[in-house]
């Protein structure tokens, strides 16, 4: 399969087997895709296949579905109350 068609299929896999939306696997896999996830797949279309997008799709839920990490709220000064 192609690059784009390993994608997809992350894609629908994320869909169908963790109960996504559509929208919400597509935004987990372009997180991924932006951190550089799938540059070894855009360089050697060869492992582009079923059973690497079966461990692609685990691995992307897993590493990308958390919550990015808050900033801290910054301490409040001392003082009379506003």
């Amino acid at each position: 399969m192609t690059y784009e068609e390993h994608l997809d299929e992350v894609t629908t896999l994320i869909y169908e087997r963790f109960g996504l939306s559509e929208a919400a696997a597509i935004k987990l896999v372009m997180r991924a895709q932006a951190d550089g996830y799938f540059s070894d797949h855009d360089d050697d279309p060869s492992i582009c296949t079923q059973l690497r997008a079966e461990q692609d799709a685990k691995r992307v839920f897993k590493q990308y579905s958390k919550p990015a990490a808050e900033t801290p709220a910054r301490p409040r000064r001392p003082g009379p109350p506003r």
